[in-house]
């Protein structure tokens, strides 16, 4: 599926009285998404427990920046998303 396919199906899953920004929202939380699944497929997440330490305010050792990549049970359901 393409970039513009998958913005299409998205939109189209919006209810009929979606404003602009529902649309800008959409698309902006779907490109967040591939991003993550993208930067997870190269290894650049944070591990549960660096991301442990992150949340106490103790920093991880880890020389990676956070990505903002999303759990692996929340993967699942938006693998739908290319």
């Amino acid at each position: 599926m393409t970039i513009k396919e998958a913005a299409v199906r998205s939109i189209q899953q919006l209810p009929e009285d979606a404003t602009w920004e529902d649309v800008q929202e959409r698309i902006n939380f779907v490109a967040g998404v591939r991003k993550g699944l993208r930067e997870l497929d190269e290894g650049q997440g944070l591990s549960h427990e660096q991301m442990r330490e992150e949340l106490r305010g103790t920093p991880a050792t880890s020389t990676k920046e956070p990505s903002g990549s999303f759990p692996a049970e929340s993967q699942e359901s938006l693998h739908g998303f290319p």
